[in-house]
């Protein structure tokens, strides 16, 4: 049976994920057979895993570390926020419907078997199992049948490293009130602390690191210097939605939809030289841009509302006319097509006209599709044409069934896992649509799309094709030696082997 470490913050965004996937990496590097787990996630950035299974993005990122293929088992409960007070429930890869908050806390006790029966099934397939928990286990108004904190630490009997975030302010009160604001038995079950993000001289810190050991009885593993790292993120929390564009060769303007989902899409595009990826949410953000991207959102009718009622549907209708290309995935593929509808009341009910970019009409159902799959790009017309015959890949989670009108192009022919050959997406008069998540992973989609848009500008960009997995590997690597160098490992390693 799998020995086990646990990763619990003073708060969201203290740094779990990234000190997981650390921890995962490390171990992996030092020998071990490593796998992370998430009892809960909520996060609108999901996966789909080889067999059909959806998970957060953030145990996707720690497997990756580890080295191993992702698997639903280190994240068996996902939530998707829906609205501010619900969400739909993933168990063990599947949607199992919305519910409301309430609902949800009243019936989670029963998913404890089946957390447990996850976790379990992990541990005894590997050496170390790396626990990531979520917001903070201080909620005291939550800690009642806790399954991601705790709760989870006393089920698998996990050790805790207690995370703090430097940068935001105040991080000996949020590490010294979490560790106060816990029962006595759960006190004891942190081992260590940590600091994260931090800028500046470590030394200036020291008399404050003493004293809060002193106060609270607890070890300092750390302090971990903040760090730009080229690894996916989680969630809506993520310093990329911030992005500044300007002064690039090439810009591309992402709508920040009120619940985009899946913007890791947009990573390999972000890296290409010359190309600046800026998010906007008002409609003058939009000018100037190079192409315009309509992404995936967890709200297809509540979102295609709020572009309509913030002005952002008439600036890229406009923008569209006057040039400038439309992209949709997913959600955002739905929205440029003349309607969507939702007679099942899957999303709330009703049906909204789109923008009418594309020759497509979507109805949802309550079946979900998720699938991996690869193909090729069709025929295409426009800025992109020689995009045509380019090989693609990715995965696809969406609600419904979108059909093109009988002499509408397709965006591309895909394979899904199953075997299935589907005709996807649609293409018109520069504008794009497809379901695939991913789709600009492939190196020649991303060089293709930003030299053609160079190339409206007569201008040109260098023509390096980026290797998405040897960039990610790259990454975790650099993230393992600034966590390694930064934590007394030595430490680590007794807390995990239960001497300390």
């Amino acid at each position: 049976m799998a020995r086990c470490i646990m990763v619990q913050g003073t708060c969201s965004n203290a740094g779990k994920s990234l000190i997981c996937a650390a921890l995962c990496r490390i171990f992996r590097q030092d020998g071990w057979r490593v796998a992370p787990f998430k009892a809960q996630n909520m996060a609108l950035n999901s996966y789909i895993t080889a067999d059909g299974g959806e998970m957060g993005r953030a145990q996707v990122v720690q497997a990756e570390a580890a080295g191993i293929a992702p698997d639903v088992r280190m994240n068996p409960i996902l939530l998707k926020p829906t609205s501010d007070i619900g969400s739909q429930v993933i168990v063990m890869g599947q949607a199992r419907g919305n519910r409301t908050a309430r609902d949800y806390w009243g019936d989670k006790k029963a998913l404890i078997p089946v957390v447990k029966d996850a976790y379990d099934s992990l541990a005894a397939e590997y050496d170390i199992i790396v626990i990531e928990g979520a917001g903070s286990p201080a909620e005291i108004n939550l800690k009642q049948d806790d399954i991601v904190n705790m709760g989870l630490a006393k089920l698998v009997d996990a050790p805790v490293l207690l995370v703090g975030d430097i940068d935001r302010g105040g991080v000996f009160a949020s590490l010294y009130g979490t560790v106060k604001l816990l029962d006595e038995d759960e006190q004891t079950r942190i081992r260590a602390l940590i600091i994260n993000k931090f800028r500046g001289d470590v030394e200036i810190l020291r008399p404050g690191l003493a004293q809060l050991e002193e106060l609270t009885g607890k070890p300092v593993a750390g302090v971990v210097p903040y760090g730009h790292f080229d690894i996916d993120d989680e969630d809506s929390l993520s310093e990329r939605l911030d992005a500044d564009a300007h002064g690039a060769v090439v810009r591309i303007a992402v709508v920040r939809l009120p619940r985009l989902s899946n913007f890791t899409d947009f990573a390999a595009l972000e890296r290409m030289p010359g190309v600046g990826v800026a998010y906007a949410d008002k409609p003058d953000q939009l000018e100037g841009a190079d192409m315009i991207i309509v992404p995936g959102t967890k709200a297809t009718l509540a979102d295609l509302k709020w572009l309509r009622e913030s002005g952002m549907e008439a600036k890229i209708l406009k923008q569209h006319a006057a040039g400038t290309p439309v992209f949709g995935i997913c959600g955002g593929f739905q929205m440029l097509g003349r309607t969507v509808s939702d007679p099942e009341n899957t999303e709330g009910g009703g049906s909204l006209r789109g923008l009418g970019l594309l020759p497509v009409d979507t109805v949802f159902h309550p079946k979900k599709m998720t699938t991996q799959a690869r193909g090729t790009v069709g025929s295409l017309a426009g800025v992109f044409a020689k995009l045509s015959g380019t090989a693609v890949e990715g995965y696809e989670i969406h609600m419904g069934d979108t059909a093109r009108a009988a002499d509408a192009q397709p965006f591309c022919t895909l394979i899904r896992a199953d075997g299935t050959e589907v005709l996807d997406g649609c293409q018109a008069e520069n504008t794009y649509g497809t379901y695939l998540h991913g789709v600009f992973d492939a190196p020649g989609i991303a060089l293709g799309l930003e030299q053609a848009l160079a190339a409206r500008k007569g201008m040109t960009l260098d023509d390096a094709v980026l290797d998405t997995a040897q960039i990610k590997e790259r990454e975790y690597d650099r993230l393992a030696d600034t966590v390694r160098q930064s934590l007394d490992m030595e430490l680590i390693y007794r807390i995990l082997e239960g001497k300390a």
